[in-house]
């Protein structure tokens, strides 16, 4: 039987991940990391290959460096941290992060990016609405994303990799980012509502304590959305906007 949709419409608030979830620079991310940890595999002799699951399990919805700690770790792989102006050619936690971000931002700034129909529906309609919208991204490109996707000016606050590097707030799953996005847009978790496609920003939106946390299923599947703390899953933020909202829409 579908799944009835939470109203975002009555919510106090709502706040959306960027990457996956707003606009497909996901996939800039997919492809960029895919092109560091082979490179990195090949030349340290790591035979495991590095595969989209590897982005979903240890990546995907994380803090840059977090994100490599953690793939690393999955191959038993332990490196130095560094610093975070290590150059992208350092062998460090901090100097592979970098070499992904300016192949990231290389692919960017070439190619460009715009906004998933559906969700630039839905974002527009709440804007219309009065509702207070955010972006809580773990990206420390999201501002740069935002503004190439010209959508900057629909988001009252943006909590990003910047800004969370800046307070010291913990990695998603830790409930610290979306806690502090609610907190900066003055809103109250348990009457407003998050939007995520990782699994880390799933769980990491329950356990900040959000009434409804929707998972976007761009491909880390619905029952792993579930699993970590979505309260629904759709695959497209269409179905919320209100030339397509009906009392039980088909969901995940």
């Amino acid at each position: 039987m579908p799944e009835a949709l939470p109203d975002l419409f009555h919510a106090e608030g709502v706040l959306f991940d960027l990457d996956g979830v707003l606009t497909p620079t996901a996939e800039v991310h997919m492809r960029a990391w895919k092109v560091v940890f082979d490179d990195v595999f090949a030349r340290w002799g790591i035979t495991s290959p590095y595969t989209d699951a590897d982005y979903y399990d240890c990546v995907d919805g994380k803090k840059r460096y977090d994100g490599v700690a953690s793939l690393l770790r999955s191959r038993n792989v332990e490196v130095p941290w560094g610093q975070v102006d290590d150059d992208p050619s350092a062998e460090t936690i901090c100097g592979i992060g970098n070499r992904k971000n300016a192949a990231f931002a290389q692919s960017l700034r070439g190619q460009g990016i715009a906004p998933y129909p559906g969700s630039l529906a839905l974002v527009e309609a709440l804007h219309a609405a009065g509702i207070p919208l955010g972006v809580v991204s773990s990206s420390k490109n999201a501002e740069e994303v935002l503004g190439a996707a010209g959508i900057r000016s629909f988001f009252r606050v943006v909590v990003d990799g910047v800004v969370a590097e800046r307070d010291g707030l913990a990695s998603k799953p830790a409930a610290d980012m979306f806690a502090a996005g609610a907190a900066a847009l003055g809103v109250d978790p348990a009457r407003s509502v998050a939007v995520e496609d990782a699994t880390s920003g799933a769980a990491s939106a329950a356990a900040a304590g959000y009434a409804s946390v929707i998972g976007v299923d761009r491909g880390a599947g619905a029952d792993a959305l579930r699993a970590a703390g979505a309260t629904v899953v759709v695959d497209d933020l269409a179905v919320f906007a209100p030339d397509s909202r009906t009392d039980t829409p088909e969901t995940a």
